[in-house]
């Protein structure tokens, strides 16, 4: 079980992998046969039984200022009896958990902030431990609107990829929509900026 859900990892990620002079031809097609298995047995369980999820809370309208820095967060949930790999997953033929945002121009996205995992083991990989997401988790976006930006209500659009487990099998990668909506007002004064004073103040 454990290469099994080794092989079905790389095969969804980038490609079977293979290791050079060492990898013969009756390995390769193994691995296919495996991986091949491992994704019959997946797909077999979301037509029998409940196939894993994650959803997204809804976000609040985000105020950001323009020529400044605003962070946003947006709050994922896995659904119970399922965990996901974290965006560091300790094996390189695990697919980790990534967000891409589309952004609009003159909006900069800055850095993306991923929580730190669970390091758990699994019947499947008994001899690893595994980094990993379940129950509820947060994950921070930076946006920063640019002063030329016209202020006003703006809706970003992304996706939240990821590779669902329980304790038993990993199932192929999926992505769930991610959106969100930020209101782009003026900058604050500058420290250096001096109001007019009102008539009717004396001193």
């Amino acid at each position: 079980m454990r290469k099994t859900f080794m092989w079905a990892s790389a095969m969804w990620g980038s490609g079977v992998k293979t290791s050079g002079a060492k990898t013969s031809g009756v390995k390769t097609s193994a691995m296919k046969t495996f991986g091949l298995l491992a994704v019959l047995a997946g797909a077999a369980f979301g037509q029998l039984g409940r196939a894993p999820s994650v959803t997204m809370a809804p976000v609040g309208l985000i105020t950001a200022p323009r020529a400044a820095k605003t962070d946003v967060n947006l709050n994922f949930r896995v659904g119970s009896d399922f965990h996901i790999n974290s965006n560091t997953p300790k094996s390189e033929y695990l697919i980790p958990t990534t967000l891409s945002v589309d952004v609009p121009t003159d909006i900069v996205l800055g850095k993306i902030t991923y929580p730190p995992g669970q390091d758990l083991k699994f019947p499947f990989s008994p001899d690893e431990t595994l980094n990993v997401y379940s129950g509820d988790f947060t994950v921070t976006v930076a946006v920063h609107p640019l002063h030329s930006v016209v202020p006003g209500k703006y809706l970003m659009h992304g996706t939240l990829r990821y590779q669902a487990c329980d304790n038993a099998q990993c199932f192929p990668p999926k992505s769930v929509p991610v959106s969100f909506e930020i209101k782009v007002v003026k900058e604050p004064p500058g420290p250096g900026h001096n109001p007019a004073q009102s008539p009717h103040i004396h001193n």
